[in-house]
């Protein structure tokens, strides 16, 4: 792979394999400098691994990693000082303050500028317990104070994964704000997660991975300008005619059943709503709801229904915050 500046990551025909169950198969990724990137996926589709594998914690049994221009391999541990990492659940010393871990972190790996970890303690809003021992956090302020260890020697790329196990609504909120902030600053944030919610708002590329292959790249715009939806409720009786009527303008699914007056979904750009909304009332056929909108949901599980091959059971729904929390990849 030929290094490129422009990308804060890459990868090209990664697998690993654990024995004879393949956990990436030929992953290719492309992540810009200086964004926010959602890595998604079910569970077991491989977004654990591929977080080991770019901070050298496994070694891949082909391909190749490219980490801020430059051809990364395992034993490259000084590379990594750039590149701040929070893989699954952060580990602390107990019996240490909040304080002190980050200190002894921070004696650890890359030189920390003094004043550091009290900036870092202020940013995750730890302060005030900053002096209380780590068993009695709660698994949020672990987190928060994982991210604050990730952030220590100032990288230019960040590495998370499932960064918003653990924190409570206000928490996640600041914590995406934060995110925002560092990718404005010029940093990239590489995040994988299953909440496709957070995501939604979070990020400005999406990744997503399902049986160890990338499915779908792009920037989020495109993918929601891609998977476009315009929902429209029609009487029962005009139901065939109405689907008729709108297949040609977009593949037209019925999308609720029972005996109520059925939603029809069609999935075009959702500006021609007004559009849809015309064609049937044209033909006598007078909607009685409309919506427009984006389905990443949809586009999600359109791209990975193809069962999950991990041994670690099926994704089902995609989570969102209030329905789930944490899962392994």
């Amino acid at each position: 792979m030929t290094p490129s500046p422009s990308l804060a990551l890459a990868t090209r025909g990664l697998r690993k394999s654990y024995g004879p169950r393949r956990a990436l198969d030929g992953l290719d990724l492309t992540v810009p400098s200086g964004v926010v990137y959602g890595f998604l996926g079910p569970n077991g589709a491989g977004k654990t691994t591929t977080m080991r594998l770019l901070t050298g914690l496994l070694h891949p049994d082909a391909g190749s990693i490219e980490l801020l221009g430059r051809s990364f391999r395992r034993g490259d541990r000084r590379r990594l000082f750039e590149v701040g990492a929070l893989i699954e659940s952060p580990s602390f010393y107990p019996y240490l303050s909040g304080r002190q871990n980050l200190r002894v972190l921070a004696a650890a790996g890359a030189q920390v500028p003094r004043g550091r970890v009290e900036e870092l303690l202020e940013l995750v809003g730890l302060r005030e317990r900053a002096k209380d021992k780590v068993s009695g956090y709660s698994l949020g302020m672990k987190q928060r104070l994982g991210i604050a260890g990730a952030l220590l020697s100032d990288p230019r790329l960040l590495l998370l994964d499932e960064p918003a196990n653990g924190l409570d609504p206000a928490g996640i909120v600041a914590m995406r704000e934060t995110l925002r902030r560092l990718a404005a600053a010029g940093k990239t944030v590489f995040v994988s997660s299953h909440l496709l919610a957070e995501v939604r708002v979070l990020a400005d590329v999406v990744g997503i991975i399902a049986a160890g292959r990338l499915v779908r790249e792009g920037t989020l715009d495109s993918m929601l300008r891609d998977q476009g939806i315009v929902r429209v409720r029609v009487p029962r009786a005009s139901e065939p005619d109405a689907r008729a009527l709108l297949e040609p303008v977009g593949r037209t699914d019925v999308a609720a059943g029972g005996t109520e007056d059925p939603w029809l979904a069609v999935h075009v750009d959702p500006h021609r709503a007004g559009e849809v909304n015309r064609l049937l009332a044209e033909a006598g056929i007078f909607a009685s709801g409309l919506e427009s909108g984006t389905d990443l949901e949809d586009l999600f599980l359109e791209l990975t229904s193809g069962g999950d091959e991990s041994g670690e059971g099926g994704f089902g729904r995609i989570a969102s915050p209030g329905n789930g929390q944490g899962a392994s990849a």
